[in-house]
């Protein structure tokens, strides 16, 4: 299927491209909004569905939380949630051995990971301990 790369989808994929990190709907419709001054909604949707079909985008799903969206093709990693801005950001790397802390018997396949607390910004550029 060849989709047709519009103005729009451009903005969209851009804006991922300069966050790095993942993104909600609403982040993508911002950060677009500063390329394509009427870009609606709808059309974020719809486009972020696009690129998800076409493989460029996969899903992040948080517990509890609207799904977001990050470019596709990375290492495995996990994520951080900020508690106060919301914001998400990708951790790179992962514990060796989380496996283990499954009980005899149990065959583990995959897992995930989400940290929570502050980021920099809402830390007032503190590091958090």
């Amino acid at each position: 299927m060849i989709t047709r790369n519009t103005r729009q989808k451009v903005a969209i994929r851009e804006a991922f491209e300069e966050a790095g990190r993942p993104l909600s709907t609403g982040e993508v419709l911002d950060l677009a909004q500063s390329k394509v001054e009427k870009l609606g909604i709808a059309t974020v949707y719809r486009n972020v569905k696009s690129l998800v079909d076409e493989g460029w985008l996969a899903t992040v799903e948080l517990p509890g939380e609207t799904s977001r969206y990050e470019i596709a093709g990375k290492d495995h990693h996990h994520h951080f949630q900020c508690e106060s801005c919301s914001r998400v950001f990708e951790l790179h790397g992962c514990l060796p051995g989380l496996d283990r802390l499954a009980e005899t018997g149990y065959s583990v396949r995959r897992h995930e990971l989400v940290l929570y607390g502050s980021c920099p910004e809402c830390n007032g550029n503190r590091p958090a301990r």
